[in-house]
């Protein structure tokens, strides 16, 4: 009698004659209401075992969708993977990559990344090309060795800068990359956006500038009085959305000299010296006037201002310095560098610290430790939260759609 009527209310409870679960569930009220106590308590606990079974074939389900999420480093920033895996709640992997006498790149994964979801941090640094390679050979190592899937979490994509036209260096880089085994990569504030065409895995480019933004309202005293500016007009843009976010205004410095980006750089602006009877077609052809640097100035009034350059990166910093020494004649009183990526090459910090500018700011997507021992004027943004996210959304197939809200394309 208990079966029975127990498998009468399972039917009630599951068949779709009930308009609603409150009329499932007043069917059901009605067939256990003549049950007896002992009969109850028998009927709860096949309920009772029913859900449990349930439990654990969902949660088979969900183990089979998801693997085992690990971490592992190079040699370009262990300090930022230990800061990502500690808010992940978890340990980095154990891999040590070495080099060999005769200079060959060497790695070792200690621990087993069979069926995981394996997420290698490495950074572009000023060693490079050695970077690359760790990169290369540790994904490809996770992928011979089973790994379910390879995230590759590069906050500094190197290479990004150079686009020559004859040899477009991250295009190679990201076929490299796609070829050893990485099938989805985390980046931060890309050189050139565009960059993520190369790449035949999906690309996450994430953005510094909240972090940025958060910085200058809460550690910039004053910062209602600033303007910020653009060191050449090609920055402009990432300038006007910083200072519609803050609401402020902006200037641009114009004049500039840049970096030379000509045929002649790549050795093909020479026509052949032989004459040849087809050389006589270029005849009447306009030939492009060369450019001649202007003399430097400032768009905009930054007259008893604090004046905030912004930009994605600082390498040679002698052009922010150039930079720093006019807002300084027109009367900026404070001036700030703020940039995602620190590369600080040569000898920036000295340069730095001989300069007018106050501050410069950076993110940790790339170590500057030795810099800013050598410059006090050196400050460091933790993004580390921001790849955390992105790494643990990732894994548990969550959309990214979080942390690009509000994020436009001159961001």
């Amino acid at each position: 009698m208990v079966s029975v009527s127990s498998q009468l209310a399972n039917r009630t409870l599951l068949s779709g004659t009930a308009t609603d679960d409150r009329h499932k569930l007043f069917h059901v009220i009605l067939v256990v209401s003549h049950f007896s106590l002992s009969q109850r308590k028998i009927y709860c606990c096949s309920i009772f075992s029913s859900v449990y079974r349930l439990a654990i074939q969902f949660s088979r389900m969900d183990r089979s969708k998801v693997g085992e999420l690990m971490v592992i480093t190079g040699n370009s920033h262990p300090e930022l993977a230990d800061l990502i895996a500690k808010r992940l709640g978890i340990k980095v992997g154990a891999a040590s990559i070495y080099h060999k006498t005769n200079r060959e790149t060497m790695v070792d994964i200690a621990d087993s990344v069979r069926g995981k979801d394996v997420y290698i941090i490495q950074t572009g640094t000023k060693d490079v090309n050695n970077n690359i390679m760790e990169l290369l050979i540790m994904a490809y190592a996770c992928k011979t060795s089973s790994a379910r899937s390879i995230v590759g979490v590069i906050p500094y994509l190197p290479y990004s800068k150079m686009r020559k036209r004859g040899c477009i260096v991250s295009k190679l880089v990201a076929k490299m990359m796609c070829r050893s085994g990485l099938n989805h990569l985390i980046t931060m504030d890309l050189h050139q956006k565009e960059i993520q065409g190369f790449f035949d895995c999906p690309v996450d480019n994430l953005r510094a500038s909240p972090f940025l933004l958060q910085y200058i309202q809460e550690s910039i005293p004053d910062f209602r009085n600033a303007v910020i500016v653009a060191r050449d007009p090609g920055s402009a843009k990432k300038a006007t959305s910083y200072a519609e976010r803050l609401r402020l205004g902006i200037a641009v410095i114009h004049g500039e000299q840049k970096e030379a980006e000509s045929d002649m750089v790549d050795g093909r602006h020479s026509p052949p010296t032989l004459r040849s009877r087809t050389m006589d077609a270029a005849r009447g052809m306009p030939v492009m006037t060369a450019k001649e640097k202007p003399p430097i100035n400032v768009v905009g009034d930054v007259g008893g201002r604090i004046a905030i350059m912004v930009d994605d990166m600082i390498d040679d910093v002698r052009s922010f310095v150039a930079a720093a020494e006019v807002l300084k004649e027109r009367g900026a009183y404070k001036i700030y560098v703020m940039a995602t990526h620190g590369l600080l090459s040569s000898d920036a910090p000295r340069l730095i610290e001989d300069s007018p500018i106050d501050e410069v700011v950076v993110t940790n997507t790339i170590p500057h430790e030795i810099q800013k021992m050598q410059c006090h004027k050196i400050k460091t943004v933790d993004i580390s939260v921001l790849l955390a996210e992105a790494i643990r959304r990732i894994h548990n197939k969550e959309s990214m759609s979080y942390l690009f809200r509000n994020v436009t394309l001159e961001d």
